[in-house]
Order: structure tokens, then sequence, then C-alpha cells
């Protein structure tokens, strides 16, 4: 068997980790079916991540955190509400058409791991949100609860790559930016 670096060894873990737990579940998926699929021993894995828990907490945290600071500078390079939220739904189809494994994997796993990040954390449902409350405040977006509005444009934009996920639609979602982006500017300015 070939010998790896470290950081190489923990790569290779995380993207078989995140395929598995994506292709068979976090629950279905175990340390060995993880290290078989790398090569390596179980106890080669755990020199890596103390359990499979830790090893779902970190992959989820890391890219979690970093999709919400990419949609805030995406939103920074707009000076409209409309710009911004487009730059962000822009921004979701090509972080899903990108890695489509690994935006599969966050969407799944959150609901488990969301209680966990720290307060104050990014996340994208607040840079979202933010731009959207922003929005409310300047005239551009009609008065709303903002928390709904929210809701309205994560829905909008993660059910076809939920739909995609399952083999009902085209998982291009970047040859869908345009019309999610009006149907989510229809939804939060009709009220």
């Amino acid at each position: 068997m070939p010998r790896h670096r470290f950081s190489d060894t923990r790569r290779r873990i995380e993207t078989a980790a995140t395929r598995l737990f994506v292709e068979k579940g976090v629950a279905e998926t175990g340390v060995r079916d993880i290290a078989r699929t790398v090569e390596i021993s179980e106890g080669a894995l755990y020199r890596h991540f103390a359990s499979k828990e830790e090893l779902v907490w970190r992959l989820f945290e890391r890219h979690y955190v970093e999709f919400a600071d990419r949609l805030v500078t995406l939103a920074e390079g707009e000076a409209t509400a409309r710009g911004k939220l487009e730059a962000m739904i822009r921004g979701f189809c090509q972080a899903h058409d990108a890695d489509p494994t690994l935006f599969r994997f966050l969407l799944f796993v959150q609901h488990g791991q969301l209680g966990k990040l720290p307060a104050g954390s990014p996340t994208p449902v607040h840079a979202v949100r933010t731009v959207i409350a922003q929005g409310i405040a300047s005239g551009e977006i009609p008065a709303q609860d903002p928390h709904l509005a929210t809701a309205l444009m994560f829905g909008i934009v993660l059910e076809p790559v939920q739909f995609a996920a399952y083999g009902e639609l085209s998982s291009d979602m970047r040859s869908f930016a345009d019309r999610l982006a009006a149907a989510v500017w229809a939804a939060l300015t009709t009220v």
C-alpha cells in the first residue's frame, strides 16, 4: 500500500466520507466503510478524527462557514438588494455545480449540526437574511418578516437541489440561476 502524507490522507478521508455520507447516509456509513474506501486501517483513520461524529462535524463546520463567507463576499460586490441576492443565488448554483456531493452533504446534515455552531458563527441563512433585512430597511424590498422572506428564498433555491439529488431534475444548477433569481425576487416583492 502506498504511503501518503498526513494531510493527503486526511483529505482523502474527508472526500471519501463526504461521498459515502451522501450516498448511504451518515447513520448507515461506518468508520470501517470510510477506511476501506481510502485503503487505510480504522486505526489510521482515528489518528485524523476521534470519531465519525467528529468527522461529520469538522466537514460541516468548515465548509458551511466558508460558504457563508463566500456569500457575504458575493453580496458585497453588488450595490442593490436585488443584485446582492442574484449574486448569492448564482453563488449557490456555482457551489453546487463545482461540488454537488459536498453541497448535498451540507444540505443533508445541517439539521443535526447547526445547533453545534458557536453563537455568532457566520451562516448562509444569516448572510441572506442580512441582505433581505437591509433591502427592507432601504425600501427596495416591501416591508415583511425577514425570517419568512429568507425561508422563501431558501425554499426556492434549495428545493431544485433536492430534486436533482434524487434524479428528478438536471444537476446543472447554473442553468437555472436566472429563473431562480427571478422567482426569489417575485416572492420577496409580492406581499
